[in-house]
């Protein structure tokens, strides 16, 4: 059975390193990309020295990873969204495309985006034909090498609007050591930005360190 390939755009980032040197623990095959090639080299170094098994590649240009890929993973900042959309739309149509970012403005206290919409939906409007997953924008980078925080599990949250493309992402989220929680449609994902928000917010004021994460109690 062939590996499900995964395309990890903007991979030399703290949030794209991050991520990918979980999933590189997983049954997936690591398509790499960014515009720093020493730097990739290097993350690509370190996840298989902390992974001899893993199955990675760095790729020469956007389109190229994501045209081999059956997940495309948004890993740069939500300003630089549309430019990696020019590159990859062509080869992105029925494939499964995460948005991690968070719209926030440059003094974290609010979003850029518009009342009524999210990153996650302004990249399905630009992406029609992929199926948009929101997903790990509301864990820290450092949550993924510590998912346990004081004895809790993180919970990371996940919505879109087809129900296959969740199910994939939700064994990413479980592969990278988080409680996947499934919260709903894509539009649900204004919630989950704002959470974020918030939490940076807090983090800020709270020094949390850039450790820290949510966790729903129930009985």
């Amino acid at each position: 059975m062939a590996k499900t390939a995964i395309a990890i755009i903007g991979a030399t980032g703290n949030m794209g390193s991050a991520i990918a040197k979980s999933l590189a623990k997983g049954p997936y095959r690591l398509l790499l990309f960014a515009h720093d090639k020493a730097k990739l080299e290097s993350v690509k170094q370190d996840i298989t020295k902390a992974t001899p098994s893993a199955d990675i590649d760095c790729v020469g240009c956007p389109m190229d990873a994501s045209w081999e890929a059956d997940v495309i993973i948004s890993a740069v900042p939500y300003a630089a969204e549309k430019d990696v959309v020019e590159k990859i739309r062509n080869v992105a149509t029925q494939k499964v495309v995460v948005s991690i970012a968070n719209p926030l403005n440059e003094t974290y206290d609010g979003l850029v985006t518009e009342p009524g919409t999210s990153a996650a939906e302004e990249l399905q409007k630009l992406l029609p034909s992929s199926k948009v997953v929101k997903a790990f924008n509301t864990t820290y980078a450092a949550d993924f090498a510590q998912p346990v925080i004081n004895g809790q599990q993180v919970d990371a949250f996940i919505a879109g609007n087809d129900e296959d493309a969740v199910d994939v992402v939700k064994g990413l989220v479980t592969t990278a050591g988080f409680n996947a929680i499934v919260a709903g449609d894509l539009s649900k994902s204004r919630t989950l930005e704002a959470m974020q928000a918030l939490l940076i917010q807090l983090t800020i004021k709270n020094n949390y360190n850039w450790l820290a994460g949510f966790k729903i109690l129930h009985n």
